[in-house]
């Protein structure tokens, strides 16, 4: 039962990790291999923060709003070309640039704070939790990261904002055609990302520490769990990181931590043969009629969508 326990929690952080990586992947096709970078970047000026003397909400604030400005930031200066390239090369190029800005933040963290650490430590005896002693943070990690995850699918499916991201990740151009700005989008997706990587910072710092050397471990994490989960698909990661936080913890129960690595790679490569869609066994993107469904409720009945102009001259010439 520990196994299950500390798997869930480390499972809940590995399916923010996925779903934020997934977002921008799914909307805009560029795989941000600086995504762990922000993460660790963000946990450690945070931890400046607390060691300043600075209260805990102050440094958890900071935290997550440095992951999402250095989102934003990256989005609009360094991925501004990358934007401009279609299909395969702008997925080749995202990743040559998002690397290189994972290097920049890596060198910048290790020549100026190389023994910096993130943690947020929370008083109070273990909590029994089905006979098991757990520890008061890894509980708060688990539940931050399911409302990060709730919080996450209850925009996408219950709000404009959610409706017009869906709309765009299914037909770009179809999103277009009907009213929506997938650029204006893609910010709102921008920034979801990086509030997730900061909520995986904090919930990092809960369960156990974040350190400067840790950014690259958490992209390779983010990648394998998007991966299993489906290149794009929300849902699939949030799956996924779940049932790879269970493997990793029985992993490194069974066969050792340093073995625990190579597990969870030949998983991602287990599904890439079998399922290549995802672990959900998803198919591909919804047809256009979906898009122009989607694109009505969200700009009123009083707006009429290409689709529905279409539709209404078939049925006319009928």
């Amino acid at each position: 039962m520990a196994i299950v326990l500390d798997g869930s929690v480390l499972g809940l952080q590995l399916a923010v990790l996925g779903v934020g990586i997934s977002l921008v992947f799914g909307l805009s096709g560029v795989l941000d291999l600086a995504y762990g970078a922000k993460v660790v970047a963000a946990a450690i000026v945070g931890s400046l923060v607390l060691a300043g003397g600075g209260p805990v909400l102050l440094g958890v604030a900071v935290t997550v709003g440095l992951a999402v400005v250095l989102s934003l930031g990256i989005d609009r200066t360094v991925l501004a070309p990358v934007y401009r390239r279609h299909g395969e090369a702008r997925v080749v190029l995202s990743l040559l640039v998002t690397l290189a800005v994972a290097f920049v933040i890596d060198g910048v963290l290790v020549s100026r704070w190389p023994h910096a650490a993130f943690s947020l430590a929370v008083a109070g005896p273990p909590v029994d939790v089905l006979g098991v002693r757990m520890r008061g943070g890894s509980l708060l990690a688990a539940g931050l990261g399911l409302v990060a995850l709730a919080a996450t699918f209850l925009l996408l499916h219950t709000t404009r904002a959610g409706r017009a991201i869906r709309c765009v990740i299914q037909d770009e151009e179809g999103a277009q055609l009907c009213g929506i700005e997938p650029a204006r989008v893609r910010t709102v997706v921008v920034v979801l990302s990086g509030a997730l990587a900061g909520v995986v910072a904090v919930a990092q710092g809960l369960a156990s520490s974040v350190a400067v050397a840790d950014g690259f471990d958490l992209t390779i994490l983010a990648v394998v769990v998007a991966v299993v989960g489906g290149l794009g698909r929300v849902a699939g990661a949030a799956v996924a990181g779940v049932v790879l936080g269970l493997v990793h913890a029985l992993a490194t129960a069974t066969v050792g931590a340093s073995a625990t690595w190579v597990v969870l790679l030949l998983a991602a490569a287990v599904t890439i043969v079998l399922r290549p869609e995802g672990i959900l066994g998803l198919g591909g993107r919804a047809p256009r009629r979906h898009t122009a469904r989607w694109s009505r409720r969200i700009a009123g009945p009083d707006r009429t969508t290409d689709d529905d102009a279409a539709d209404r001259a078939g049925e006319g010439r009928g």
